[in-house]
């Protein structure tokens, strides 16, 4: 086969060993092979960035399997051109495995051109990547705190959620504060908690407050609350740093949440997750196929057997599902109206996945050209 790249390296990273080979020559009948294996401390990467510069290496391939690669990667990408590989893609032959052989296995498939890169992002929307998800992660455990008050309020037989919509609103939690303070909640305090429409429901509001709470579930509810108070804290300094990061692109997120569905907390989430540099990817079918929301292709003798999505981006793909459901709600929008016609004929879970591949195709036209969203014509 042709060799393509003539001084590259492929590196096996564990845990605590990184093992490093590296191949040199025109072709393969004058080939040159060491390798060496490395421990993953940061003096001994940087003793691993000295060991492949003596080489002259300018390519390295390495699997993205884990979280073992990223500080290998990130001591190495200023000096060399790195790739990314799929572990699944680049498997070796049955047989012997060892370290050494997945090293030079992966050095061969780079010296001969046949890895594909996978998408690494820049550091800044890697750090943005960062936050998004632990954002995601503190709403669910805020929510997981909610319900658990929730539970504690039904199994004390105080029936506040059946009378009022959001217990956690602002009317809400000066309820739930008197709740956890004395152990009751009379008229008085009801006629003061109270806010706006809800005066109208004040003697439901307070006979559904009379229950049989005792200490130990007012302890309970008083440290689901301060766990709540302290979430919240952590949610809204993250927010502050998204956005601190977010001003470079302001511009994206203006083209974004121009489309019906998105605002300003999935844009941020799509941005982080694709980045903003389309010409990552050839075309928006490769996008789409990435992020996992395009149609499987298993077809055999002709027949067509089986179209389910493929694993991708768990964290863009739902993300897209999100907003395809929130643009299904958009009145007399175009978005709306494709998404309950293919409902209405392959069903509503089929129809999310249907519509989140089509808007993330629109999003990559959008970032690629810079143009808003428009209402396609319809005759």
């Amino acid at each position: 086969m042709d060799v393509f790249i003539e001084r590259c390296a492929g590196l096996d990273v564990h845990s605590e060993t990184i093992v490093a080979c590296v191949l040199t020559g025109k072709q393969d009948e004058d080939q040159m092979k060491v390798t060496e294996t490395f421990p993953t401390l940061t003096k001994d990467l940087f003793r691993l960035l000295k060991w492949l510069e003596d080489y002259e290496v300018t390519h390295i391939a390495m699997e993205s399997t884990g979280i073992y690669w990223k500080p290998v990667f990130n001591i190495l990408e200023e000096f060399f051109d790195i790739t990314l590989a799929n572990a699944q893609r680049i498997k070796n032959v049955p047989g012997r495995k060892t370290d050494v052989s997945d090293a030079e296995w992966i050095a061969k498939l780079l010296r001969h051109g046949l890895i594909e890169k996978s998408f690494v992002p820049p550091l800044d929307i890697r750090e943005l990547r960062d936050l998004t998800r632990l954002r995601k992660k503190w709403i669910g455990h805020l929510t997981s705190e909610k319900n658990r008050i929730l539970k504690v309020l039904e199994s004390s037989n105080v029936k506040l959620s059946s009378v009022i919509s959001d217990v956690f609103g602002v009317s809400g939690r000066k309820l739930l504060e008197r709740l956890v303070e004395q152990g009751y909640v009379d008229a008085e305090d009801v006629e003061r908690s109270i806010h706006g429409s809800m005066a109208a429901k004040k003697q439901k509001i307070t006979d559904s407050l009379f229950g049989t709470i005792n200490d130990h579930q007012r302890f309970l509810i008083s440290q689901s609350w301060l766990h709540i108070q302290q979430l919240e804290k952590l949610i809204s300094d993250i927010d502050i740093r998204i956005d601190s990061i977010l001003e470079k692109y302001r511009e994206e997120m203006d083209l974004l949440v121009s489309i019906p569905g998105i605002k300003k907390d999935t844009a941020a989430i799509i941005i982080a997750e694709i980045g903003s540099d389309m010409s990552q990817f050839p075309t928006s079918q490769h996008l789409a196929s990435w992020a996992g929301v395009s149609p499987g292709n298993h077809e055999s003798a002709g027949k067509r057997k089986s179209t389910k999505t493929k694993k991708g981006n768990p964290h863009i793909k739902s993300a897209m599902c999100e907003a395809a459901w929130a643009a299904s709600k958009c009145r007399n929008r175009w978005l709306a109206a494709k998404y309950w016609s293919i409902a209405a004929r392959r069903g509503k879970k089929k129809a999310l996945v249907a519509m989140s591949h089509r808007m993330l195709r629109i999003i990559y036209s959008m970032l690629i050209n810079k143009e808003y969203y428009l209402e396609p014509k319809t005759s």
